[in-house]
């Protein structure tokens, strides 16, 4: 597993909070912790945009990737509605999460709740080639449902 420097700056409301980091020696993503000054209370089919209070660097050529926590989807039905969102390698301002309640009671976010986790990914940028036709496959045209499964 490689690893790879992010320079990261903390904002005034994130102070006291730790800063991203990996629950297991095996995890592919980080914790993102909300850093709100007071309880945010979100209804349910309410989203809110929460603050982590960190604003970072990427190395060129990475992206970061913030997706949704499992148990936060499985006991709560907290989701992030652009999923993944992606935080490009030239962005500098502070890193917000999206999140969207679709649960059935208000979900609160208190000051240091892991809202989120972060995946650092390279990125390949696509150079396209229009062509007259396409090399033929099995599958076709075919869309949703049509491989049967």
């Amino acid at each position: 597993m490689s690893t790879v420097t992010i320079a990261v700056r903390r904002l005034p409301h994130a102070e006291g909070l730790p800063l991203p980091s990996y629950a297991t020696t095996g995890a592919a993503g980080f914790d993102l912790l909300a850093a709100v000054r007071e309880p945010m209370v979100i209804p349910p089919g309410g989203r809110a945009l929460v603050p982590t209070g960190l604003q970072i660097a990427l190395p060129e050529g990475y992206e970061l990737q913030v997706r949704p926590r499992s148990g936060l989807a499985l006991k709560h039905g907290i989701t992030l509605p652009n999923s993944p969102g992606t935080i490009d390698e030239d962005y500098r301002g502070e890193v917000g999460v999206i999140v969207l309640n679709t649960g059935a009671e208000p979900f609160t976010v208190e000051r240091g709740t892991r809202i989120a986790q972060g995946v650092v990914a390279p990125v390949v940028r696509a150079a396209w080639a229009e062509m007259d036709e396409l090399p033929e496959t099995a599958r076709g045209a075919g869309g949703f449902g049509s491989t049967g499964h």
